[in-house]
C-alpha cells in the first residue's frame, strides 16, 4: 500500500493575506541538519529548537524569510511557542520524515537496482 503524502502547513496573516507554506524536501532538510539540528532534541530544547524547527519549515517554499520573521510569527500570533495550535508540531515532524520516503521525492528515478 503507497504512502500517502503528508498535506503542508499553510498560514494565512487575515490582517495583509499573504499566505506561508510550510513543508520539507530533502534540500530543507539538508540545510537544517548542516546547522546542527536534531529533530529528537525538539522535545529536550523547546525554548530555543521550536523556533528553528518552525524556521526550517518555511525554507523549502519561502527562502528569504529570515529567522527573526519567523519567530516574530510565532510571538506575534500565537504569543510564543506555547500557543501554536494543537497539531502544528506534529504535522511539521510528519512533513520532516515525509522526506525519508523515497516516493515522495516526484525527482525519483529508480533506474538503479541493487542487490546484496
Amino acid at each position: 500500500m503507497a504512502e500517502k503524502k503528508v498535506k503542508p502547513i499553510v498560514l494565512k496573516d487575515n490582517d495583509t493575506g499573504e499566505e506561508y507554506t510550510l513543508e520539507f524536501n530533502r534540500d530543507s532538510v539538508r540545510f537544517a541538519e548542516s546547522r546542527g539540528f536534531v529533530i529528537e532534541d525538539v522535545e529536550k530544547y523547546p525554548m530555543t529548537l521550536v523556533y528553528d524547527f518552525f524556521y526550517y519549515a518555511f525554507r523549502m517554499h519561502h527562502r528569504n524569510m529570515s529567522k527573526g520573521q519567523t519567530d516574530k510569527i510565532i510571538d506575534d500570533c500565537w504569543g510564543g511557542i506555547g500557543g501554536i495550535p494543537e497539531g502544528v508540531l506534529t504535522r511539521l515532524a510528519e512533513l520532516w520524515a515525509a522526506t525519508f520516503n523515497p516516493l515522495a521525492d516526484e525527482k525519483a528515478n529508480p533506474r538503479m537496482s541493487v542487490e546484496l
